[in-house]
Order: C-alpha cells, then structure tokens, then sequence
C-alpha cells in the first residue's frame, strides 16, 4: 500500500507544535520524499470534518521557518471522540453516530497510513484507539505521537515537548511583573501558572526566574534589593498549602521587605476553592473531558484574595503567564529535543512501529517509541527533588507535605 501521512495538532497549545510539524515535515523530505502529507486543521475537529492542508513543495521548501513561530500552524481543538454528546452538540456528528467509527472511516476515505498526532495523553491514547478499531477492520494504519504537554505529566515520558520553553517564558514574564512589587506600598503579587493537576511547569519557572536573579547584581542602597524581586513563596498542587501558616510567615516578609510575590499552580488548592462555591450553591462548570474550568473559578484572585486580608496588603496584583507561555516559539533546547524526537518518529512509522515518541523513564530513559497502553496522563510533579527542597529553602518556605492525590 502506498503510504499517505497525516498530521494534527490538538489539546492547548504549547511551544512545540508550530516547530514539530516542520521538523516532521522536514526528516519525510530527507528520507521520503514522495510521501504525500496532509495535515488536518483544528485537530480532531478536522478529521471529523474532512478539513485538512496539504503539504505542497513550497513548504517542503521552507518547513525550518515553522519553528520561528508559536502556535499552531493547522490549528488546535478541544475534541474529544469518546463523548459523543458533545460532538453532536457541536455538529461534528449526528445523533446516534459512534465518533471513533466516523473518524476512522474518514481516515479510510482520505487514503491516510501513517497518522501522527502531536498532543498530551488524550490526544494520543485516542489516536491508538483509532489504529486499533482500523485493524481490527483489517485496514493498517501507524500511529506515533510526539508528547506535547507544558505541565510535563506524561507518564512515562521524562520530558515533554515545549514544557521547558514554557518555563522559560513564565520567567520572563515573571521579571516584569516582579517589577511592580514597589509601584505602591504593600503589595501582593500572585504569578499563576498554568498547571491543573501537576506543579512541575511552576516550580521549574520559579527556578528558572531566581536563575536569573542570582545572576544579578543588585543596588540596595538605592532601593534595587534582591530580596524585594525575589519568589517569597512557591504553591503546588502536590503539596499541602496551609494558608495560615504560610501566611504568618508571608506577614514578617512583607513587613520587612515591603512586598510579596508568590508562585502558583493553577490547580493548587482547587478542592478547597471548589466546596466554597459548592457550599454556596453554585455550579462548578467543567469542559468536554470532565475538566474544572480553572478560568471561571480564578484561583489566582482567590488565593489573592485569602493572603491579602492576613498580610495588610493594600494592593494585589494577579497575574497569568500562561498563554504568554504557551504560545512561544520553540527555545533552542526544545528544538534540539524536537529534532530527535521527530526524526525517530518518521522513521518508526516507515518500519511501521507505533508508540509515542519520548525518553522512557521506566526503560533507563531510552528515547524509543513507548507502547500507547503505558501512556497515561497525570504524572505528579516530585517535591521531594533536591533543586526543588534546595529552592524552598533558598526562599525560606518550609519543605513541602504531600497532599492527598487530587479529585478534580
């Protein structure tokens, strides 16, 4: 059989999709060139839809400009093939149609072999599912996924694709937001972070921010302290915040320093945000897969809100970086990632070997293409991780307690 690829981009954006499409893209023109390439606009919606690019030569040509740009070129969407009322209320299928069946006889219909999708657990755990009924259905399609996700929780990928990027903008977002720590007196300052289950996007912006201040030279006299810039507290959803405790502790910087600035997940705490509301009768919304919509409950302007009646703060300033973040072109460090990744992918699906393509943490950090049955979503960011402990202490927060495993 002649062998057609197709390519979609699903799930939130991240700094590696725009780069990932043009490092594939480029490695077929190396090694096949008369591969056709299509790729699928909007995601699965484009699938369902039938709408999708074709690859022609001029972007053959030019694929390497793809990752001087954030984003996703073909588009990106929330769709989730297992929750049919969800499609039908969006028009992408009618009643009483199976979703999976339709997608994969749409892939049938496009005479597509080689199908690679760039996206987090869902995203490529639902591609597999397709190659499976397709086989099943005696029709052969390959299925290899590049892991994409800034919370780096694909279990049991050690890294994944732009989450390092990611980091790396939230710090510099981060530096000019710090900067306003003195544009009045007593202010709180909460930097959110995008990480619903998982900590790890904002401990590593953290760390990557105070690398930068360390670095720093600094003019006290003058009023440029480093003490004022820095991180004063760092708030995960693995670990315990109890807020009058850290709120004590957040009263004496602030009276010392006359500024406070914390770091935090967007899922840290939720549960305690959510039986607020709840207890007072409101409806939590949720999206297509079941997810709190973090956006409608704000936990940034909750968490503000709780810390500055206990720290005397006289202004409060909250602040996401996440789109700012996630949005980015591709830093050198993960194109070089990309690169490898994306070379082993097309050559995995011309030998016909499905997976996801990652450093498998359970097989001595081997990048290899790992079976889609051991890919799963939610790997919890380690606060027990020395740079972790080491930048607590640096900023005089006690070491973390574990919380209990989240519910939301």
């Amino acid at each position: 059989m002649t062998k057609k690829v197709a390519l979609l981009t699903a799930g939130g954006f991240a700094p590696c999709l725009s780069t990932a499409i043009g490092a594939l893209i480029e490695r077929y023109t190396e090694v096949a060139p008369e591969v056709e390439i299509i790729a699928y606009r909007l995601g699965y919606q484009g699938l369902l839809s039938g709408d999708y690019l074709v690859v022609d030569d001029e972007v053959r040509a030019n694929a390497g400009l793809l990752k001087n740009f954030g984003g996703s070129p073909v588009g990106n969407s929330r769709v989730k093939l297992t929750n049919a009322a969800d499609l039908v209320k969006r028009g992408l299928v009618d009643e009483g149609v199976d979703p999976l069946k339709f997608a994969a006889d749409r892939l049938v219909a496009d005479g597509v072999t080689i199908l690679h999708t760039i996206g987090g657990d869902d995203t490529n755990t639902t591609a597999a599912d397709l190659a499976h009924y397709l086989h099943e259905h005696d029709y052969a399609l390959t299925v290899v996924g590049l892991p994409k996700t800034i919370d780096n929780d694909v279990i049991p990928i050690r890294q994944s694709l732009g989450a390092d990027t990611a980091a790396e903008m939230g710090a510099r977002y981060a530096k000019n937001v710090l900067a306003e720590h003195n544009a009045g007196s007593r202010i709180l300052i909460v930097h959110e972070v995008m990480g619903r289950n998982c900590g790890w996007l904002t401990a590593a912006t953290a760390r990557k921010y105070r690398e930068w201040l360390t670095a720093q030279q600094w003019l006290p006299s003058i009023g440029l302290d480093q003490r004022a810039w820095d991180v004063h507290g760092v708030y995960v959803p693995e670990a315990v915040i109890d807020l009058k405790a850290e709120a004590k502790r957040l009263l004496g910087v602030m009276d010392e320093v006359g500024c406070v600035s914390v770091f935090l997940s967007e899922g840290a705490g939720v549960e305690s945000i959510v039986a607020e509301l709840e207890a007072a009768g409101q409806e939590v919304a949720r999206d297509a897969f079941g997810h709190i919509r973090l956006e409608r409950i704000n936990p940034g302007a909750w968490f503000g809100k709780q810390f500055a009646e206990m720290l005397g703060a006289e202004k409060v300033l909250v602040q996401k970086s996440g789109y700012y973040s996630r949005s980015a072109a591709s830093n050198d460090y993960d194109v070089e990632l990309i690169g490898r990744m994306a070379d082993l992918a097309v050559d995995a699906a011309l030998r016909d070997e499905p997976g996801v393509i990652g450093h498998d943490e359970e097989r001595g950090d081997e990048l290899r293409p790992i079976e889609f049955a051991r890919i799963a979503g939610g790997k919890p960011f380690d606060i027990t991780q020395d740079w972790y402990l080491e930048m607590l202490e640096a900023i005089g927060q006690d070491a973390p307690v574990a919380a209990p495993p989240a519910a939301h």
